[in-house]
């Protein structure tokens, strides 16, 4: 930069100085080439004047240069690197004959300066091939240093009018119109005010700044500074000074307001739809040097999310990189979460549970930064469910997202977790490992999956990967492992051991007991088991229930992916449960119940040719037992055949008298012969 500056300086310095000497003596062709000549060493880049330059002494010495160029570097193609309609430069006669420089006037008309940068370096580096090499290097090259202005100047009217930049990095290009820019600066001792405007994509946007000393600056001094911004797409406020260093350290305090939507279309992207991403402010002690911005007792809103704490953001490397750490009272993430598509009528009625999208994610913003941050909330909030205590660590790497939650409070349980979105590749992976213990099974199931029938204490563990662009790619790619484990609770909606005592009549009417209802719940001491998850589906094998009353076996498969389940609870009496009508001591009496169906219409159903082959079990059991009992007052041993015959007749007048009972019968009235 200094190395720059110095050059425009000389070039001015060199035209003014042919143009005072040589009206008389020179042709103003010969002028043209000595200057382009001259312009060029000064600058080691072709410059060229196109059109003849004209020379005025007095009454003050001004040169006027028409179509005026700068060449670019080599490897940044063949449009010049700054070009100008007009450049008007006037000054002082008398100043210039003591050797002191003051400029009356500096106008560039119509300039257009091109920014370009690549794998091999910038087009705005100017000087020797080792100071190249340096920027290429990612170094500065700029040095502040005592001796660094060796001169006088003052400068009046110096401007640009209808100016012009653009940036391209080979990725994505930014162009600044209708820039206007005017500055002030007394002499190189005094303070230096600049003033202007210009036009991001048609967005307006107006500028101040002002430095303490151009002198100071330069070399090496403590320099005051101040910059404003102000316009639809940022309005910001910066107060400090540059630091007594030969680096561009500085400090100061800042107060920033980003309107996010605008700034995302100015920028290329589109951010999801809905009250959220509308806008980012900071107010902040900064400090800093080339590469590097650090933020110190910050207070950062996000839309409504208010944090404090300190951050620093190094822009050297290949992306900028952020780290810091945060603190919130509330970090509520609900209105980021992607809300669930409408549900499919011909699937559910209208409402319910949506089939998953095929609609890709889009996850590229994840490859633009990294960063590295620690937040703590006292409450986080993700839809229903609430999170406190919470300490976040969340990293990314190259496209690499992991959020790892340390010990947090939930629903009056613990837990950990780690998420995972890897977006290096062509196809996204996903992780996801949690351990829950203590929690309150209701409110927790409620919250997360809209289930409220299970109630108890207890915990899980899984461990689950994935891989897709979309969702339903994900759901169908899930796989893993997990476990679970509930104690003291109870599921509502069904009295398994009433749906055993009726299941009698159940099997003559072949329909559900009335065990099922909303006010009838089935207590338990332990229920628990483990799952594997295997391309979307989850498949579970040991279900086990335990009650005083009950054992209850499961086994089945949910599939995740199609939305469907296929699942088989056993529930089968331990202690003595009297059947409907006190005919049938049911201990030991399974009674399959099948639940099966998509998400939107699980239909539950009895199994009842098993169940009357269980009751047929028990029914001969319990004859088998009676004949073993009557052995002892009966002398004579009773047959196999006698076993048998008494066996199907006891069944036989069960049956019946079953199928015939009235209600006189029931309340133990008599009936005619």
């Amino acid at each position: 930069m200094r190395r720059l500056l110095i050059a425009l300086l000389a070039l001015v310095i060199l035209v003014i100085g042919v143009a005072f000497v040589a009206p008389a003596l020179i042709p103003t062709d010969v002028i043209r080439e000595r200057t382009e000549t001259a312009a060029t060493d000064a600058l080691g880049r072709d410059v060229i004047l196109a059109s003849d330059i004209r020379l005025q002494v007095l009454p003050q010495l001004q040169v006027r240069a028409q179509d005026a160029r700068i060449a670019n570097a080599p490897g940044f193609g063949e449009e010049p690197f700054a070009q100008m309609q007009e450049m008007r430069v006037s000054v002082a006669l008398i100043p210039l004959l003591q050797r002191q420089i003051e400029i009356e006037e500096f106008v560039l008309v119509d300039p257009v300066i091109r920014l370009q940068s690549n794998t091999s370096g910038n087009n705005w580096t100017f000087g020797d091939n080792a100071e190249a090499e340096a920027q290429a290097n990612g170094e500065d090259g700029f040095q502040r240093r005592p001796g660094a202005l060796p001169f006088e100047a003052s400068f009046g009217d110096v401007r640009i009018e209808n100016g012009a930049v653009i940036f391209d990095d080979g990725v994505q290009t930014r162009r600044f119109d209708a820039l206007d820019l005017s500055i002030d600066l007394p002499s190189v001792d005094q303070p230096v005010r600049l003033r202007g405007s210009f036009e991001a994509d048609g967005r307006p946007m107006d500028f101040n700044a002002e430095l303490g000393s151009l002198r100071g600056f330069f070399e090496g001094q403590e320099t005051a500074f101040s910059t404003t911004l102000n316009g639809p797409l940022a309005d910001l406020t910066l107060d400090g000074r540059f630091l007594e260093s030969a680096e561009l350290a500085f400090d100061g305090e800042m107060d920033v307001t980003l309107p996010l939507r605008a700034l995302a279309r100015y920028l290329g992207a589109d951010l999801p739809d809905g009250d959220i991403f509308r806008q980012f402010s900071a107010r902040s002690a900064v400090s800093g040097e080339p590469g590097l911005v650090r933020l110190n007792d910050a207070r950062i809103s996000f839309d409504d999310i208010n944090a404090r704490g300190g951050m620093t953001l190094n822009y050297s490397g290949a992306r900028p990189r952020i780290t810091g750490e945060l603190s919130t009272a509330l970090l509520d993430l609900t209105p980021y979460i992607p809300a669930e598509s409408a549900p499919d009528a011909n699937r559910s009625g209208g409402s319910g549970i949506s089939e998953w999208s095929d609609e890709p994610m889009d996850l590229a913003p994840l490859r633009t930064v990294d960063t590295e941050i620690t937040i703590r909330a006292d409450e986080l909030k993700a839809r229903d469910i609430e999170v406190s205590d919470v300490t976040a660590l969340t990293t990314l790497d190259q496209g690499r997202l992991t959020a790892r939650l340390n010990r947090f409070q939930l629903y009056g349980g613990a837990g950990e977790a780690v998420a995972v979105i890897n977006a290096r590749g062509n196809t996204p992976s996903f992780s996801f490992n949690a351990n829950l213990d203590s929690l309150q099974a209701q409110p927790f199931l409620l919250a997360a999956a809209q289930f409220d029938r299970l109630i108890g204490d207890g915990g899980f563990t899984m461990d689950l990967t994935a891989n897709g662009a979309s969702p339903a790619a994900i759901m169908n790619s899930l796989s893993g492992t997990g476990r679970f484990e509930f104690n003291d609770g109870a599921i509502q909606g069904v009295n398994l051991a009433q749906m055993i005592r009726t299941v009698q009549t159940a099997l003559q009417n072949r329909a559900l007991p009335t065990a099922f209802a909303e006010s009838e719940q089935t207590d338990f001491s332990t229920l628990g088991g483990s799952f594997t998850v295997t391309n979307g589906v989850v498949s579970n094998q040991d279900l086990q229930m335990l009650s005083p009353l009950l054992r209850v076996l499961g086994n089945g498969q949910i599939d995740l992916g199609a939305q469907s389940i296929d699942y088989r609870l056993t529930p089968r009496a331990v202690q003595s449960l009297t059947g409907q009508g006190g005919q049938l001591d049911l201990q030991g009496l399974e009674v399959p119940v099948r639940l099966e169906g998509g998400f939107n219409n699980v239909s539950a159903r009895i199994d009842f040719e098993a169940v009357a082959r269980n009751l047929l079990s028990q029914k001969a059991g319990r004859l088998l037992r009676q004949s073993g009992d009557g052995e002892a007052e009966d002398e004579s041993p009773a047959t196999p055949e006698d076993v048998v015959r008494g066996l199907f007749g006891q069944l036989l007048n069960n049956s019946r008298d079953s199928s015939e009972e009235t209600p006189d019968e029931e309340d133990g009235g008599e009936q005619p012969n």
